[in-house]
C-alpha cells in the first residue's frame, strides 16, 4: 500500500489550502483514512479522520469549523480542505489509512488500532 500525500505550501494567516491523500493497492471503500500533523518540537496530533464504512467524520477541536474533509473514490483521493489557517497549522501533515475506526479523544483524532500505512507527509507554513 501506498500513500502519496500532497497539496502544502506557504500561505498568508487567513488563507486556505487544500491536501490530497492518493492511495493505491487498498479500497478506500472499507478503510479509515486520517489526516495528522506534526509542528517542530511537538508530538503528532490527528486532526480528522474519514471512517468509510459509515461515512462517519471526526474532527479536533482546533480543526472543527475550518477544515472540511472529502473523498473521491473514483481517484481513490481523500482531500484535507483547510480554510483560515492560523501559523499555529503550521506543520508537517501527514495521512494514514488503514482498516481501523475513527474516534476523537482529548480534543483530538485518534484510530484504533494504529494505522499501518502513511503518506510521506507534506509541509504547510502560514505565515502572520
Amino acid at each position: 500500500v501506498q500513500l502519496q500525500a500532497s497539496g502544502g505550501g506557504l500561505v498568508q494567516a487567513g488563507g486556505s489550502l487544500r491536501l490530497s491523500c492518493t492511495t493505491s493497492g487498498l479500497i478506500l471503500d472499507w478503510s479509515a483514512i486520517g489526516w495528522f500533523r506534526q509542528a517542530p518540537g511537538k508530538e503528532r496530533e490527528g486532526v480528522s479522520c474519514l471512517q468509510s464504512v459509515d461515512n462517519k467524520i471526526v474532527y479536533s477541536d482546533s480543526a472543527k469549523g475550518r477544515f472540511t474533509v472529502s473523498r473521491d473514490n473514483a481517484k481513490n483521493a481523500v482531500y484535507l480542505q483547510m480554510d483560515n489557517l492560523t501559523p499555529e497549522d503550521t506543520a508537517v501533515y501527514y495521512c494514514a489509512l488503514d482498516y481501523t475506526a475513527c474516534a476523537a479523544v482529548g480534543g483530538r483524532t485518534i484510530m484504533t488500532p494504529d494505522p499501518r500505512y502513511w503518506g510521506q507527509g507534506t509541509l504547510v507554513t502560514v505565515s502572520s
